[in-house]
């Protein structure tokens, strides 16, 4: 097995995550004679409930403020026997007061849940917590309280970036937060293949985030660290908006050059195509369109007949381009001009490796459409779909795929890798139920996503290092401004005029 260990770092990143369980939820078959096409064991570890009943519970670890789980329990229906009280015992002998807040009330779609009843439709007002929609039991060490601050706070906010590098380090230094949180699930791991990290980048959460990162590379020198940096999408004031790139900034500088992936992804993109209905002032719309383009990019990591999909994200050079841009269409079953010509039988007979760029309709991490003069660096194609287009693509020998990437470096062509498979994108009850106009619940949806490096990476960096040389102190100043100018220039055009010149 090669396993994906998970850790949520705050509540808009939980929001998402939470819809990322609920998918790989409904990718589980009951039938004796079901193949399931996903390899659940990349994302769930299997173990043992309070009644020696067998679990199969997610590989990951929550991390929220206190009061941010909601209606969530530590210790669910399947562990609450370990935790009879609510409290560990103590030595002292006298009369004791436990103050606790009153219980957060289950909504009826949890209630219809735990009774086993057929759940009512989601609202949004009827959505307060990410874990009003949670369809999934956790192992109670996924489920880690921060104490220290509380979520929404007006009197200590968890907003500025170093708030959250010195929440870390304090936890760390008091618990050691590898051992206690990490150690536990990767010791269960026959090979641990990455961890996955969802997290705010614009926040204290980046500060957390990149704290972990440090510790985990340091830990972990070859495993795999992909990372989903969440950015705030809605409109702010000025003064917010400059400090909230900031925050970005050291984010991107501290993570980027670590990471195996940093995808920076705006919550939510300024441009939507109109065959989408969403609520723009609920998390829960917002992350489950998020989700569908992360799931749907990954896909290839968890299914049985995937290829290296780490390989993939390499490029031509070796790995060093870090950050991607995730983009993503939803294609209606009545409109075939939408489907990539890869994914379809036709591509079979025709070249197309030139086609480096699609015409996504969603961009979630850089606004303005794709100029003609953008250089694509690496591209990861991924298409789901309808079965009697779909081409299931059979990976090269190693000897092949080396060869075709160095044909490709040569001619300055972008490294490009496809990948397609007929499971569609599920729509599981706890998904917004109009939100792709026209989609069938029962059905699912078909979607093509990628993942990019390209020169506008460096257009983004540009900005960010514009916003840090004003923003920040002297101290930092400098390092800081610097490692997003070295970052900058990994994402420049000139690596491909060079090799165009070196073949005259």
């Amino acid at each position: 097995m090669h396993e994906i260990i998970t850790l949520q770092l705050g509540q808009r990143s939980n929001y998402i995550a939470t819809h990322f369980w609920n998918v790989q939820e409904s990718y589980f078959t009951y039938g004796e004679n079901e193949e399931p096409l996903v390899d659940h064991d990349v994302h769930f570890r299997p173990g043992l409930g309070a009644d020696g009943t067998e679990t199969f519970t997610p590989r990951t670890i929550i991390y929220d403020l206190k009061g941010g789980f909601g209606t969530l329990r530590k210790y669910n229906a399947l562990y609450e026997a370990e935790d009879p009280s609510g409290h560990p015992e103590g030595q002292w002998q006298g009369n004791e007061v436990v103050q606790k807040q009153p219980p957060i009330p289950l909504n009826e779609y949890q209630k219809s849940l735990e009774a086993g009843l057929p759940t009512p439709s989601l609202t949004s007002s009827s959505v307060r917590y990410w874990s009003d929609f949670n369809r999934v039991y956790y192992h109670p060490r996924s489920i880690v309280q921060l104490n220290e601050y509380e979520l929404n706070s007006s009197l200590m906010p968890f907003e500025d970036w170093t708030v959250g590098e010195d929440l870390f380090r304090d936890i760390d230094k008091e618990h050691d937060l590898l051992d206690r949180d990490i150690r536990p699930f990767a010791e269960e791991c026959d090979h641990l293949r990455a961890f996955q990290l969802f997290t705010g980048s614009d926040d204290a959460w980046g500060g957390f985030g990149s704290r972990y990162v440090d510790a985990l590379r340091d830990e972990y020198g070859k495993t795999g660290i992909w990372v989903w940096g969440v950015e705030d999408g809605t409109r702010l004031p000025r003064h917010k908006k400059m400090s909230k790139m900031i925050n970005t900034s050291r984010t991107i500088n501290s993570i980027a050059p670590l990471a195996t992936l940093y995808c920076p992804i705006v919550d939510v993109p300024q441009h939507l195509p109109k065959y989408l209905n969403i609520d723009l002032q609920s998390d829960w719309y917002k992350s489950a369109l998020v989700v569908s383009a992360i799931e749907t990019a990954t896909l290839p990591s968890r299914l049985r007949t995937h290829r290296d999909f780490e390989t993939s994200l390499l490029g031509h050079r070796g790995g060093s381009q870090t950050i991607f841009e995730l983009q993503s269409s939803i294609i209606s079953p009545d409109v075939g001009e939408k489907r990539p010509p890869w994914a379809t039988k036709k591509y079979i007979t025709q070249k197309s490796d030139d086609e480096a760029k699609l015409d996504f309709d969603i961009n979630f991490t850089i606004p303005q459409p794709m100029a003609d003069n953008t250089a694509v660096f690496t591209q990861v194609q991924v298409f789901r779909g309808e079965e009697q287009q779909a081409v299931e693509i059979e990976p090269p020998g190693g000897d092949d795929v080396v060869l075709k990437r160095k044909l490709r470096l040569y001619a300055s062509k972008p490294a490009v890798e496809r990948f397609s498979s007929t499971l569609r994108f599920p729509l599981p009850d706890s998904y917004p139920r109009n939100m792709f106009v026209g989609s069938d619940e029962k059905v699912g949806v078909d979607i093509t996503s990628g993942l990019s490096t390209t020169s506008r990476i460096a257009d983004k960096l540009k900005d960010l290092q514009t916003i840090a040389s004003r923003g920040v102190g002297v101290d930092e100043r400098e390092n800081l401004t610097n490692g997003l100018g070295e970052l900058r220039e990994l994402y420049e055009k000139d690596w491909i005029s060079e090799s165009d010149s070196g073949d005259d």
